[in-house]
């Protein structure tokens, strides 16, 4: 994005040429052949429960081709698996993988900066031990839905430092694995490692873990050659309610709030204050801000119709939050709804 104060026009093309990006670069041949061949060799699926926080982007940090590791975000990272709708997505993914002969590992994360608490999590106070307890208690209730054995569906907790964009896993017996600890010269040691960590974990499963490792060691070599600036600035001006917004890799942009929460007004009317905080402090122009609906698809025809009325659905709801906590932020909202095509990570405008 450009460096000074861009308008709201300039901040929405921008947007629009990301999108469109995103959605080449995944549908391009080699995308897809990577893709296909790291599934042949890796075939567990693989879903992660994380942040909103665009520093957390899992293919990056683990040299991983896009579309191998499914995200389920939600702002804070904040989860329950009895809320309806989550426990309903969780169950037709784990459902479509298993009916084509697939394990699934469910990654549960938190997040957190070794150089300064307050570039962790805000959801969470910038208080990490509470951030692992909170994510104890998710792989507890996956358990509870999906059963302890782990031979079919295997949930484990791992952390994402954000300084180093390095994994921490958290085994079975308490025990943890710091990426940023390891080496390139640590490959031959790393099955009989987390082999360790999680001794009931079927074997291909471990395989299939053994390549986010590996990944995760080469990123953190190459991304500690580099200079970059650790403390961003807050500059979130958009509000995505729904699903479908993993092209966001740029942090403090947007705030993603994912439609499972049974109230989903709290939310929303927190992130329109942050918003609107923003605007208050010069931080974003107050020429408007964007209001993001979305729902994904996996079929044309019915699948799609729902997907076309849960966003509007979502974008009607919001932009009424909006309008009676905050109506003179309401006055500077603009509202776009899509749908996004799961196959090829397409997001269709449609109107609100």
């Amino acid at each position: 994005m450009p460096t000074r104060l861009p308008t709201i026009e300039e901040r929405l093309d921008w947007l629009m040429e990301l999108k469109r990006q995103h959605t080449a670069e995944f549908c391009s041949p080699e995308a897809h052949l990577a893709r296909v061949c790291h599934l042949a060799e890796h075939p567990t699926y693989i879903i992660a429960l994380k942040c909103m926080d665009g520093r957390i982007h899992l293919p990056s940090a683990t040299n991983t081709p896009r579309g191998v590791i499914h995200p389920i975000r939600n702002l804070g990272g904040m989860f329950d698996i009895g809320w309806p709708y989550l426990g309903e997505v969780l169950h037709e993914a784990v459902q479509r993988a298993v009916h084509a002969g697939r394990r699934v590992l469910i990654l549960i994360n938190y997040h957190f900066s070794k150089g300064d608490k307050y570039r962790g999590c805000a959801g969470h106070d910038y208080d990490t031990e509470a951030a692992i307890a909170y994510s104890h208690d998710i792989k507890r209730q996956v358990e509870e839905v999906f059963g302890h054995a782990h031979q079919t569906v295997y949930p484990l907790v791992f952390g994402f430092e954000t300084d180093d964009n390095a994994l921490i896993f958290h085994g079975e017996n308490g025990d943890r694995l710091d990426v940023a600890q390891l080496a390139a010269g640590d490959r031959d040691t790393l099955m009989p490692r987390i082999g360790t960590l999680y001794p009931d974990m079927p074997e291909a499963m471990v395989k299939d873990l053994l390549p986010l490792v590996l990944g995760n060691i080469q990123q953190i070599a190459e991304l500690r050659a580099t200079e970059r600036n650790l403390n961003i600035e807050h500059g979130e001006w958009i509000i995505c309610v729904g699903r479908g917004f993993d092209f966001f890799q740029i942090p403090n942009i947007a705030l993603i709030i994912g439609p499972y929460n049974p109230d989903l007004s709290v939310p929303i009317t927190n992130a329109a204050r942050i918003i609107h905080s923003n605007m208050q402090a010069g931080r974003i122009p107050d020429d408007g801000f964007l209001l993001f609906g979305s729902a994904p698809y996996y079929e044309v025809g019915v699948d799609r119709a729902r997907a076309v009325t849960r966003a509007r659905f979502l974008t009607h709801f919001a932009s009424e939050v909006i309008c009676q906590e905050i109506p003179s932020l309401a006055s500077k909202m603009i509202t776009k709804t899509m749908v996004l095509n799961w196959n090829t990570r397409a997001l269709e405008e449609i109107d609100s």
